[in-house]
């Protein structure tokens, strides 16, 4: 179905992202995640059964941040070309999110799993700066 001439569109855009440059950044993942590895700590270092409970919720609400944006980044602001040209990076977005999940610091309360995190957050941060530059 063709769209009537009154309501197509005049001048058409292009840009790499959905808004303009500035609006994307990996550093709110990786505050997120580096809020999990504290709470982890703390956990770690604290016996009392409310502290430890109320470390958990808040671990898994920051958790499920981590991947919101993470999915941000790599549904709205990485496009086929980035893709073509990082050829992992569709993997490290799969492990990273899968770390921020359930078989990740949601199901753990070892810093080490954050540290792992944390991690692929930076290999995915890299790649972005680099595709800023470009």
């Amino acid at each position: 179905m063709r769209l009537p001439r009154i309501l197509a569109p005049r001048v058409t855009a292009s840009a790499h992202c959905d808004l303009p440059c500035g609006v994307y950044d990996p550093a709110q993942a990786r505050i997120e995640a580096e809020s999990v590895k504290m709470i982890c700590e703390k956990y770690q270092s604290n016996t009392d059964p409310e502290f430890r409970t109320r470390a958990v919720i808040i671990k898994e609400q920051r958790a499920e941040l981590v991947k919101h944006h993470l999915w941000v980044l790599w549904t709205d602001y990485f496009k086929p070309p980035h893709f073509e040209k990082y050829p992992n990076l569709h993997g490290l977005f799969n492990e990273a999110t899968k770390l921020a999940g359930a078989g990740g610091v949601k199901g753990s309360l070892d810093p080490a799993t954050a540290d792992k995190l944390l991690a692929k957050i930076d290999e995915i941060s890299k790649i972005f700066w680099e595709t800023k530059k470009a």
